[in-house]
């Protein structure tokens, strides 16, 4: 598994563009991470500040530097503004194995907007990084990402109690699996 690039992969659907966060997105990035409801499972407390927005894609740019992560912001194929992200975190390529995370502005929610930017993110990462395993945490009270996890074909495997603590509480998170075979199959399926 390989994330050495010469520049950073873009990725294309029917409306989409999935490109390099840089610090000029810094305020429309801000504009859905500080939303309380954007950020209710998302493991932080709503951004206050655009200083957290540059920490934030500081923190994309260390993982892509280390190879443990690579993240997209999503824009609209007419716009370039960024409206959420979506990519890959705690990359174990010993074990082709690799977490996928998403979240995007709510203005956008319920427009297969996150379903389109997913399923971008995890051909690319079936297809060219050659990952075997992409897994998602979810928390049990988030049902529109566990609905957008299903649809794309991730099987729960179990809940983790208490896995991480966050917000000044602890959560449960289900996981949730995709394989390399799954997705192969669901290809075939589709052609």
């Amino acid at each position: 598994m390989n994330i050495a690039m010469n520049s950073f992969p873009i990725l294309e659907t029917s409306r989409l563009r999935l490109r390099e966060i840089k610090e000029t997105d810094a305020a429309s990035m801000l504009a859905y991470l500080s939303d309380t409801e954007v950020m209710k499972h998302y493991g932080l407390e709503p951004f206050q500040t655009i200083e957290e927005a540059f920490d934030e894609i500081s923190w994309y740019q260390s993982t892509l530097k280390q190879k443990t992560g690579i993240r997209w912001g999503i824009t609209l194929k007419e716009e370039s503004v960024v409206i959420g992200s979506c990519g890959f975190l705690n990359i174990a390529s010993q074990h082709y194995r690799s977490e996928i995370g998403y979240e995007l502005h709510r203005n956008y929610w319920g427009k297969g907007i996150a379903s389109e930017a997913l399923g971008a993110v995890i051909a690319y990462g079936f297809e060219q990084l050659k990952l075997q395993r992409i897994q998602a945490l979810i928390e049990p009270p988030n049902i529109a990402s566990i609905k957008l996890a299903e649809k794309q074909g991730f099987v729960r495997e179990g809940l983790l109690r208490n896995y991480e603590y966050t917000c000044g509480k602890f959560d449960d998170m289900y996981m949730y699996s995709l394989l390399g075979q799954d997705f192969a199959t669901s290809i075939k399926g589709k052609l």
